[in-house]
């Protein structure tokens, strides 16, 4: 059997493993041995399961992923979410929309210290959920802005999304999340906007909440000194070069511990909570990372890469009809799979394409993050909408789609925008 039929069979025996609720690390891991081991051997194939497991186990360079799921933990236990939204409700909420764009400044500052889409949906959905309902919002949009804010987990600093492609591609992880914050920010702000823009042309949609006195909003903001600590040091210490990323996920998680429990927030209930969270999640995700490098060297012997990137260029439709095309199979696979899922099965493959064609591969991670965090929001499997539903049961999938379509329309023209002006992502990095 030729390699081609092999690399045919082993992606439909892949897809048909996932169709049948197979974990997909695991998926990817019995396809790869088991493809690897055909053409090469059954010795070699079984050899490079316990190589493979621990070489990845024991890389520095991946313990950023671990390091950062502490950090987020840590920060998540200990109620920084809530000065977030009461500090930005302070300053917004007696705007039309004002608990909306509230909602999306406060995702942002959270996602920049937790790094994780579904913990920001999950936390906004019993922080500001229940007061935009109690100011009499619709429950289309107080979801669909906690499904929109919570995406911007995805891009923001530190990702573990930008972190597994950085791996994957052996791009340098911290510029890579530097790379996110203009993105990141531009994001925010085209929500805040679509916020705008719906209270202006229904403006009995959207009420105003309570102005709060200048004493109150000083009150509220002097509590947000820990999260822009954290960030700031943090970030400024990985643009600065005093860290590396894993060297900022290590000081990151030992600073929001030390800020939690010095601040009483912090106990020893919380402290367990945070390191089992952290281990949980960390051992699906290197489950994950572990099913992908083996299913890798399957797509290696078979020559999986070169052959699409020939087959890709060779359609004669230009570099930026193929990245189209790339963009509208991430789109349509944001409605099947994961998202970091999606970005470990298929970046093995189209990177090979991205290089050949001449794209900035740090531009492209912002990109690939980006359209990874549009299939996170879009129907019909959309997964922040999932996480919403699961902690606010009483609303409807329908109603948290019909919520997110504003936002998705944003979303793509955000991406048209950064596709035109790559130096949105690049200058930053550029000035390390």
């Amino acid at each position: 059997m030729s390699t081609d039929a092999v690399a045919i069979i082993g992606f439909i025996v892949l897809f048909a493993l996932m169709l049948l609720r197979v974990p997909v690390g695991m998926a990817m891991g019995l396809v790869g041995v088991g493809g690897f081991g055909y053409i090469v051997g059954g010795y070699p194939a079984l050899k490079m399961i316990g190589q493979t497991s621990m070489r990845t186990v024991t890389d520095y360079t991946f313990g950023v992923i671990p390091m950062f799921l502490l950090m987020g933990a840590f920060v998540s236990n200990s109620g920084m979410s809530r000065e977030l939204f009461r500090a930005a409700n302070s300053f917004l909420g007696h705007l039309r929309g004002g608990l909306g764009i509230a909602t999306i400044a406060a995702c942002g500052g959270f996602a920049a210290i937790s790094g994780s889409s579904v913990a920001t949906a999950a936390t906004f959905s019993t922080v500001a959920y229940p007061e935009m309902r109690r100011f009499g919002y619709p429950q289309s949009f107080a979801t669909g802005v906690i499904a929109a804010g919570g995406s911007l987990g995805a891009m923001l600093p530190p990702s573990t999304v930008l972190a597994v492609y950085g791996i994957i591609t052996e791009q340098d992880i911290g510029k890579l999340f530097i790379a996110g914050i203009l993105p990141g920010l531009l994001a925010a702000t085209m929500y805040i906007c679509t916020v705008g823009i719906i209270g202006f042309v229904r403006p009995n949609f959207l009420p105003r909440g309570p102005r709060h006195t200048w004493k109150e909003r000083f009150s509220a903001l002097r509590d947000i000194w820990a999260t822009l600590l954290l960030f700031i040091f943090v970030i400024g210490g990985l643009y600065g070069g005093l860290f590396t990323p894993t060297e900022a996920g290590g000081m990151g998680a030992g600073g929001a511990f030390l800020i939690g429990w010095l601040r009483g927030r912090l106990n020893r209930d919380d402290i367990r909570r945070s390191l089992l969270q952290a281990t949980r999640t960390g051992a699906a995700v290197f489950t994950v990372l572990i099913g992908a490098l083996l299913f890798g060297y399957f797509l290696t012997v078979t020559q999986t890469p070169q052959k699409v990137t020939e087959f890709l260029t060779a359609l004669g439709i230009g570099r930026y009809g193929i990245l189209a095309l790339i963009m509208i199979m991430y789109l349509i696979l944001g409605c099947l799979m994961d998202a970091l899922a999606m970005v470990i099965l298929t970046v093995p493959i189209i990177f090979p394409v991205i290089v050949h064609l001449g794209f900035d591969p740090i531009w492209f991670g912002v990109i690939i993050v980006m359209t990874v965090e549009l299939g996170l929001i879009h129907p019909p499997v959309g997964m922040i909408v999932f996480v919403i539903k699961s902690v606010v049961p009483d609303v409807s999938f329908s109603t948290i789609f019909k919520g997110v379509l504003p936002f998705i329309v944003t979303d793509l023209i955000r991406l048209v925008i950064l596709i035109a002006f790559p130096i949105i992502a690049l200058w930053l990095p550029s000035r390390m």
